[in-house]
């Protein structure tokens, strides 16, 4: 399928966004720890919902109460996301000894990446509403998209990085078996399984396990990394959570709204009298396929 100047200008955006937060995410975790990289990662269905409001993509309408849950699990979420970077508190299961803590520097930085990681997230998706009304063909699109981010990211490499040959080596045997774990099941692997429990029970069923990862990274970060938890990440962790939680009911609540909209007006046009004196004798169920082998046993009759 051919790409045309503005499909391609689109996709090279979202493609930048996407190299973006792949910089942003990889140095904050660095700088910071699993646990809150994953758990800062629940930010983006917040702060989408933010940036779609600013620009005119969400409504949000201040006499309805899905609008004000979806402002309050934002602001909530937020609220979690600078609890995490900024306030870590006192411990409360310290690692080995021989664990390295962060400082206090790097932790405040690695949370600002993760935090700017959530942004370019949030500009992937709001990027989507423009680039599939312009390219159709998703296969296509996600090969280009991934090329394009290839690209993108060996630049950012070259300008970024002072040792740029040295980068691409590998250090020890252990790095390629990451690197193909990465590829084929944390970005392959896990595409298609969102994919397929989309397609299965929408969108929102699941999303709304996806908080359970920052829990189960945790649980093993703290077990085999030997991290340390402190009050500061797990209230902010719990915050983004809760916040999460209420955007995706308002979400929820919008999308009722709308189908009820959808059947009440499919409903008045179907019973809008077209003739003076109609007689319905349509007992359709829900139940029943929508093509019956006896399509005479439901008419509708003038």
């Amino acid at each position: 399928m051919a790409v045309g100047a503005r499909a391609f200008a689109l996709l090279f955006a979202a493609s930048l966004a996407c190299a973006t937060g792949q910089y942003f995410y990889f140095q904050g975790l660095q700088l910071a720890s699993p646990s809150m990289a994953r758990a800062t990662t629940n930010l983006a269905p917040g702060i989408t919902f933010a940036i779609a409001a600013v620009i005119g993509l969400e409504k949000v309408d201040l006499r309805s109460s899905r609008s004000w849950a979806k402002i309050a699990g934002t602001v909530v979420c937020l609220a979690g996301a600078i609890a995490m970077a900024f306030f870590k508190g006192p411990k409360l299961l310290s690692g080995l000894p021989f664990a390295a803590a962060a400082a206090d520097d790097d932790w405040v930085k690695g949370g600002i990446y993760l935090i700017g990681t959530a942004f370019c997230v949030s500009m992937w998706y709001i990027l989507q509403v423009p680039v599939c009304r312009s390219y159709l063909d998703p296969l296509s699109l996600a090969t280009w998209m991934s090329f394009l981010a290839t690209l993108q990211c060996a630049v950012m490499a070259f300008f970024l990085e002072s040792n740029y040959l040295e980068i691409w080596k590998l250090a020890s045997v252990w790095e390629l078996p990451c690197i193909l774990y990465a590829g084929v099941f944390a970005s392959g692997a896990n595409f298609f399984l969102q994919s397929w429990c989309i397609s299965v029970k929408g969108p929102l069923y699941s999303a709304i396990f996806t908080p359970l990862s920052a829990v189960i990274t945790t649980v093993l970060s703290t077990i085999f990394l030997h991290e340390e938890l402190h009050i500061g990440s797990i209230l902010g962790a719990t915050a983004i959570i809760i916040g999460l939680y209420v955007v995706l009911w308002g979400k929820a609540e919008d999308v009722k709204s709308e189908r009820l909209t959808m059947q009440s007006n499919n409903s008045k046009m179907i019973l809008e009298p077209e003739c003076t004196g109609v007689k319905f004798e349509c007992g359709t169920s829900l139940s029943a396929p929508l093509l019956s082998k006896n399509t005479n046993d439901n008419t509708c009759t003038c």
